[in-house]
């Protein structure tokens, strides 16, 4: 936690990436309250980093929690999300990358949003388990 100009305490911001080859899921905590929330999602494509610059520096992001596979033949996924972190910290040397186990997200993320009622649930499903595996580093913490 740091201290603004006003002497009232910060909270510093943790952003969650689910990160998939045609869309990112993103969610956003903060160290104070250690809850996890859906934030948004991104399309994979060639604008995706300079959308993520955008949002690092609006909701002024300090660390970055990159859900990676924890199977036995994970090695593709697992260079894509180091291949995001190297990417990231072009961008933003100082940001602290961290990994946290992603099996299992997208479907868990399924079926909280069917019991929640969502009906467009591809819409949502990668920024849910994008605050499931944000959530599961928070808990860990």
């Amino acid at each position: 936690m740091s201290i603004n100009s006003q002497n009232k305490p910060q909270t510093s911001q943790i952003l969650g990436i689910d990160f998939g080859s045609s869309k990112i899921g993103l969610a956003l905590a903060d160290t104070e309250t250690k809850i996890a929330f859906a934030y948004n999602t991104l399309e994979n494509n060639k604008d995706f980093l300079q959308e993520l610059a955008k949002i690092i520096r609006k909701e002024n992001i300090n660390k970055i929690i990159i859900g990676i596979p924890s199977r036995v033949n994970k090695k593709v996924v697992e260079y894509a999300g180091e291949k995001l972190a190297r990417l990231i910290k072009k961008v933003f040397p100082e940001m602290e990358i961290e990994y946290q186990d992603e099996m299992f997200t997208t479907k868990i993320a399924h079926k909280n949003l069917i019991s929640k009622g969502v009906k467009k649930i591809k819409r949502f499903d990668d920024q849910e388990a994008a605050r499931i595996i944000l959530q599961s580093w928070l808990d860990r913490e």
